[in-house]
């Protein structure tokens, strides 16, 4: 009994002891772990799939990415870092640099502001709420690639904008939308915030129906207006919200492709080329699929980094 009083007891072994004494005790603690490695079966065909899907091409793209591959000859050669070398030399790739990061910080920024006024809106007792949210929402369940043809249609200089801006007398504000390099970039944020503000708005949502309104109420008696019970009572609550929206947006607005390929296929020019439209374009179109794996591991690496950046300080912020 010493001896045992010496080990660790977990409470499933505490009951033995009870029920059937030292044996039984030392039967339990020998099946805990066998049940726990057991467990190891149910989860390995999920991790074996995602090994062939997911780990298996990364390291293998990975390694291309330090070769010449062209993606049909069998013959290729490690060439090490030229193809970094090239990036960083690469006019074309610094540009989609620069306009994937001005798409991912403009809808993130846009998106959440909008995201959550819409929130603030209908968690309020106003009548049509549920019909509000349901119709905010709905973009967002719809296929990127449709919404993108639906406001190319819009965007065309014979569209619903234009010919809406004629109908109220403003037509000197009609546009080439897509045509001009220095608006095509903004037309692409526009379409990304219309289709997910509204998903965000959900996320904004379920924190603040998580806030107990005596909270506010009693902020509310102690005379905080309306823009301090949000700021010290409300946006402190919903921080966990705001860490997730504010996560999926970045991660989203840097690997965006479905829509600029739709709108614009990166054009005109090269205004809105972003990184994953010129991987796609490097592989498919010029057959530099060695380059195009670099490309695709920079971005792969600059995601990690912003995200994990990102989470670090925004877990930071809702501990203070």
């Amino acid at each position: 009994m010493r001896a045992l009083a010496d080990l660790s007891i977990d409470a499933p072994e505490r009951q033995a002891i009870r029920s059937g004494g030292v044996l039984r005790a030392l039967r339990v603690r020998t099946a805990l772990p066998a049940a726990a490695a057991s467990t190891w079966w149910f989860v390995l065909p999920a991790l074996a799939l995602y090994a062939f899907i997911v780990l298996v091409p990364t390291v293998r793209g990975s390694y291309y990415s330090f070769t010449n591959w062209d993606g049909l000859n069998p013959v290729l050669h490690f060439v090490g870092w030229d193809n970094f070398t090239a990036i960083v030399h690469d006019e074309a790739a610094r540009g989609a640099i620069k306009h994937t990061v001005l798409i991912a910080v403009a809808i993130t920024i846009i998106q959440n502001a909008i995201g959550l006024l819409l929130a603030l809106g209908v968690h309020s007792q106003i009548k049509s709420k549920y019909v509000l949210r349901v119709a905010l929402f709905a973009p967002a369940v719809m296929t990127p690639v449709v919404i993108a043809y639906l406001w190319q249609y819009l965007y065309t200089p014979d569209g619903a904008i234009n010919r809406g801006l004629g109908a109220v007398g403003l037509g000197s504000l009609e546009q080439g939308w897509l045509g001009d390099p220095s608006l095509a970039l903004w037309c692409i944020v526009a379409v990304i915030v219309w289709q997910f503000a509204g998903y965000s708005m959900v996320i904004f949502l379920a924190g603040l129906q998580g806030i107990p309104p005596e909270i506010t109420d009693a902020a509310a008696v102690d005379g905080a207006g309306a823009f301090r019970r949000f700021w010290y009572v409300t946006r402190p609550m919903i921080a966990p919200a705001i860490t997730v929206n504010l996560m999926l947006s970045i991660i989203g607005g840097l690997k965006l492709f479905d829509q600029v390929w739709v709108l614009t296929g990166g054009g005109p020019g090269y205004a809105t080329e972003t990184l994953s439209t010129l991987i796609y374009r490097d592989a498919f179109q010029f057959g530099e699929f060695a380059y195009s794996t670099a490309l695709a591991l920079l971005l792969t690496v600059f995601v990690a980094v912003v995200s994990g950046a990102q989470y670090r300080l925004l877990r930071r912020q809702e501990y203070a």
